[in-house]
Formats: C-alpha cells, sequence, structure tokens
C-alpha cells in the first residue's frame, strides 16, 4: 500500500501536469503556428545564403528558444529581454572565449557556459538557451568559429530578433495570449488590428 507521503507526490505532480501540459487546443495551434513561422523564417534565409552542410542560422540554441517563446511565454526566461539579451551576451562570452583558449577545449567549453550563466545572471537576462549559444560558439563548424564576433550580429542578434518579432505577432493572435507580460503591447496590438480589420 503507498504511504500518505507518496500520495501525497503523487497528488501534486498530477496537479503540476494537469497545469503546465492540458492547455486549449488553441494554444497549441498558435504555439505550433509561431515556431514553424519562427524557425522556417530562419531556415529560408539559411537555405538561400549556406549549403546544407554549413548549419549557420540554424544554431541549435534557436530550437530550445522556441520552446520558450512560443510554448511557455509566460515564464520569465521567455520574455524580450531575455531572449535577445541572454542568447547575445553568451554570443559575445563564447568568441571571446574561443579566441582565447582556442586549441583547450576541455577548458573553453566548460568556461564559455559558465561565464554565460554568471553574466546572465548579473545583467538579468537569463535564457538557458544561451548557455547553448555560448558553446557553439566553441565547438560550432568551421564555418561557425570564422565568424568571429561577427557570430555575435549574425546569426544570434539577427536570429533571435526574427524569433522575437515572431513571437510578437503569434503569441497576441487571441485575448488569452499575451507577450510579454505586464505590458501594454497586448492591448495596443488587439486595439490597431481592430482598427484595420474595421477598414
Amino acid at each position: 500500500m503507498p504511504t500518505p507521503k507518496i500520495k501525497r507526490s503523487y497528488r501534486k505532480t498530477r496537479y503540476i501536469l494537469y497545469k503546465e501540459t492540458l492547455i486549449d487546443f488553441k494554444e497549441h495551434f498558435w504555439s505550433f503556428l509561431g515556431s514553424f513561422v519562427g524557425i522556417g523564417i530562419l531556415a529560408y534565409v539559411q537555405s538561400i545564403h549556406f549549403s546544407g552542410n554549413d548549419a549557420v542560422y540554424l544554431i541549435g540554441s534557436f530550437g530550445a528558444s522556441s520552446v520558450l517563446v512560443y510554448g511557455i511565454i509566460q515564464s520569465p526566461f521567455s520574455q524580450p529581454r531575455n531572449l535577445v539579451g541572454g542568447h547575445v551576451i553568451s554570443a559575445f562570452i563564447g568568441v571571446t572565449v574561443h579566441k582565447l583558449a582556442p586549441d583547450i577545449i576541455w577548458v573553453a567549453a566548460p568556461l564559455a557556459v559558465s561565464l554565460a550563466i554568471i553574466s546572465m545572471q548579473i545583467t538579468k537576462t537569463l535564457h538557458p538557451p544561451g548557455g547553448a549559444t555560448a558553446l557553439i560558439a566553441v565547438i560550432g563548424t568551421e564555418k561557425v568559429k570564422a565568424l568571429g564576433y561577427m557570430y555575435v550580429i549574425s546569426p544570434v542578434l539577427v536570429g533571435t530578433l526574427i524569433l522575437l518579432l515572431t513571437a510578437l505577432i503569434f503569441n497576441n493572435m487571441t485575448s488569452s495570449r499575451s507577450y510579454p507580460t505586464h505590458s501594454t503591447y497586448h492591448k495596443h496590438y488587439h486595439k490597431i488590428r481592430k482598427r484595420l480589420v474595421g477598414r
């Protein structure tokens, strides 16, 4: 027979899973569409400018960011300051560490990630995928490494701005979705939308 402690843990787990996963199907639709368009734009840019083997614009951390900015839009980690700031700061640190220790990967890789975490904490821009952005600057393809500090601007800054702009559109399509949180953007967005539709 399960003990009372196990029963309580089960009830808490069930509550958390229910609260976080059983969302309206409309939420699923907008999450899907937002991430599809956001990553789709990056993939299109990638296909135009680079060959299939040179994953420059499609860095893995953008996929992780998409989960946050389209799927968990109320999370503090998903907010624009965290999305843009976390990636840009981490990219800068990753490139710097790679330049200082290009051939010592067992030092450069953990140092880049650790410094990125601390820097995001200090600047209040904590965004978990930022750790991957810093790591990619150290262990990425030769084309990524050859970018140097341009990696911070493109693909990182450009890519995050594309994800952000897409999120600002698709995360405010319904009255139940508001992004960023604690912002009047949602209200203004729907006012403008009503005026355009009214015409």
